[in-house]
């Protein structure tokens, strides 16, 4: 191999192992339990979120900040980290205080009813979380393993002028796929230049027009993100999203997998994809919206069956076809002359082979301003 490829390789090697071992400089001690949260979501009645207690290995070692042999400690102390099980955490979001026990894989889920609504001022909010107890069936065994473990988590609430919310899939509808394999997104990611090789040309572009509306910062429309891929990947993705600029605006949803000796295998992608679009369609009532998807899986069945259960609620539906199959191209376009028949033309579903073709159509409709669309195009 090439000098010049060899050196390429190492540096790409030493930011992967920098960017991967982020999450574990991040927290607050090195060692001990920890609190792992992912953004929250709600409304000015209602809030849900989600975490993860676990306890992670100090190590003591003295080893110099940025340092590759650093970063690696960092990688295999986040590696071999695992979830406390029935575990109380509280969460205090404005005036509301509520107390969670985490699973039997440390995972909590919390869902806060607000008496008094948060400030309306702004649409992010803070949640304040702490450990209260140890665990009911572990005891304590590390030096710093107190109940004092603490942490802040994000709470987004969209404003009350928002015209309508984006739910989109990330597999093959925003990313090539390859999330599921660790090794391969980790090397595109650092290595094969991420900007280029991961993200379709345009999203990012795209997204961030859906984002804004007509630039008013002040109205960013919910950007709702799903994908068939487990929560221990959630720090990738956000990684795949800072590096390609794209809105993460601010969930995202990912599957609680649960593997057991019963049931071996997680359950169906397209369930979860259901009954995460029902769950905000019922939560955001009667808003709007507008669903992205791809034509190698089952979304365009997925979302057609969701246009009819909620007429009027689906604005569009964006399907990306990466599928190259002309029978698949045909049984799609089937779809989409049944859902304008059946919803008198009130919503369209576009099968679209690039971004640019969704850019113009979502210009024509409203939902993105030229500046973004000519953006788009320029990405193309």
């Amino acid at each position: 191999m090439p000098r010049r490829s060899i050196a390429t390789l190492l540096k790409g090697l030493k930011k992967l192992l920098h960017v991967a071992a982020r999450p574990a400089k991040s927290e607050r001690v090195h060692g001990g339990r920890l609190i792992h949260t992912y953004r929250g979501y709600g409304t000015h009645r209602e809030v849900f979120m989600m975490g993860r207690v676990f306890r992670q290995p100090g190590f003591n070692l003295n080893l110099p900040e940025g340092s590759w042999r650093r970063d690696l400690a960092d990688i295999v102390r986040r590696t071999i980290r695992w979830g406390i099980k029935h575990i109380d955490v509280q969460i205090q979001l404005g005036g509301e205080t509520v107390t969670v026990t985490t699973d039997r894989d440390g995972y909590f889920n919390a869902h806060i009813r607000l008496e008094t609504p948060l400030p309306g001022d702004r649409i992010w909010h803070e949640a304040h979380l702490r450990i209260l107890s140890p665990s009911k069936d572990q005891k304590s065994t590390c030096a710093n393993d107190g109940a004092g473990g603490d942490a802040v988590a994000d709470i987004y609430i969209p404003p009350p002028d928002i015209d309508f919310a984006v739910i989109s899939d990330i597999d093959d509808t925003v990313m090539y796929t390859g999330v599921a394999n660790k090794l391969k997104m980790m090397y595109h990611l650092f290595i094969a230049r991420a900007e280029q090789r991961t993200a379709f040309p345009g999203v990012a572009a795209l997204y961030r027009g859906f984002h804004v509306g007509d630039g008013d910062q002040h109205c960013q429309r919910p950007l709702l993100y799903v994908s068939r891929a487990p929560w221990s990947i959630y720090e990738m993705l956000e990684a795949f999203f800072r590096l390609n600029h794209i809105p993460v605006g601010p969930i995202l949803f990912l599957r609680e997998w649960g593997l057991t000796l019963q049931h071996p295998l997680p359950r169906k992608a397209e369930d979860h994809k259901r009954e995460l679009i029902e769950t905000m369609l019922e939560l955001y009532d009667p808003l709007p919206f507008v669903l992205i998807g791809d034509s190698g899986q089952h979304d365009p069945e997925v979302y057609a069956d969701i246009v009819r259960d909620h007429p009027g609620r689906i604005r569009t539906v964006y399907i990306r076809d990466v599928s190259n199959d002309p029978g698949r191209e045909q049984a799609i376009a089937a779809l989409s002359a049944q859902i304008d028949k059946e919803q008198n033309s009130q919503c369209a579903l576009v099968l679209a082979s690039d971004s640019l073709t969704m850019a113009e159509h979502a210009h024509q409709h409203g939902y993105i301003s030229s500046d973004a669309l000519e953006r788009v195009r320029e990405a193309q």
